[in-house]
């Protein structure tokens, strides 16, 4: 499971937790790029798209992928790019190059998987012709976990919805589709009892913009999340807490980091 780590943003003061999104891997396995816990985040002032993309290796195969840098968006605007921890040099355990990652070769990934040998492993003469029931029967129970959230990364505002849309689903919520009234600028999304705001703007989300969801909400007996791209005023997140609107912000590889108490509640207790 990814490591959480500690973000303070030099421009506001405010600590924030970090987790770095999973991706998969052409062997199955879920890559995720290795966060430093002491060095500090550096704000970005001029984004480069080149900039944006690093090479992480699978620790489990060895392949090295390109992945989005892990930035995580403060609720003051600024973006913060969070330090990795340097890949080594042979193999690989999510560790990654802090380099500008080369395009990738249409279908290389399907070539490299293709060309890629399987470990062959040797069982006990006693597993006989079923080897998958006989590791089964001596694999210890486990209880099932919720798989690591897997998004889109950010380029538009189309991927800001999907990547909202994927993340209620994550969360357990269902019948996520976009809802007829939009309380605020951006779309607003349904998920059962819950209607999500999704903001592209390019400025923080204003205390009025919040408020008018928190009231579309109350008109229907429903929940409400507000999801931003660049963050939140400081009175509308002021707001927000006393309201207990969760609110979010995506970073660039899709994920929605919780920026208030009550983000944290539903991202952690919902069923």
């Amino acid at each position: 499971m990814p490591e959480s780590v500690p973000v303070r943003c030099p421009d506001c003061r405010r600590t924030h937790r970090y987790t770095a999104p999973s991706y998969p891997c052409a062997c199955g396995s879920p890559v995720a790029p290795a966060l430093h816990r002491d060095l500090p985040a550096t704000p970005v002032t001029r984004p480069a798209w080149e900039e944006q993309w690093i090479v992480v290796r699978c620790g489990a195969c060895g392949r090295g992928h390109q992945w989005p840098r892990p930035e995580l968006g403060c609720p003051c605007g600024t973006v913060l790019r969070v330090a990795l921890v340097p890949a080594p040099e042979k193999g690989g355990t999510g560790a990654a190059d802090d380099r500008p990652a080369e395009p990738r070769a249409a279908g290389g990934g399907a070539a490299d998987a293709a060309g890629a040998g399987t470990p062959e492993h040797t069982l006990p003469e006693d597993a006989g012709a079923r080897p998958a029931e006989y590791l089964a029967a001596r694999l210890p129970a486990v209880a099932p976990v919720r798989p690591a959230f897997r998004s889109v990364p950010v380029r538009t505002a189309r991927d800001m919805i999907t990547a909202t849309a994927l993340y209620l689903r994550w969360l357990g919520l269902r019948d996520v589709r976009r809802a007829e009234e939009r309380p605020a600028p951006g779309v607003a999304l349904t998920a059962g009892d819950l209607l999500a705001q999704v903001d592209p703007s390019i400025g923080p989300a204003p205390l009025r913009d919040v408020e008018c969801v928190w009231l579309t909400a109350l008109a229907r007996s429903a929940r409400c999340a507000y999801f931003s791209l660049a963050g939140y005023t400081d009175d509308a997140r002021s707001r927000a807490d006393s309201l207990g609107v969760p609110l979010y912000v995506l970073d660039p590889a899709g994920a929605p980091q919780p920026v208030n108490g009550a983000a944290e509640e539903l991202h952690t207790t919902q069923a």
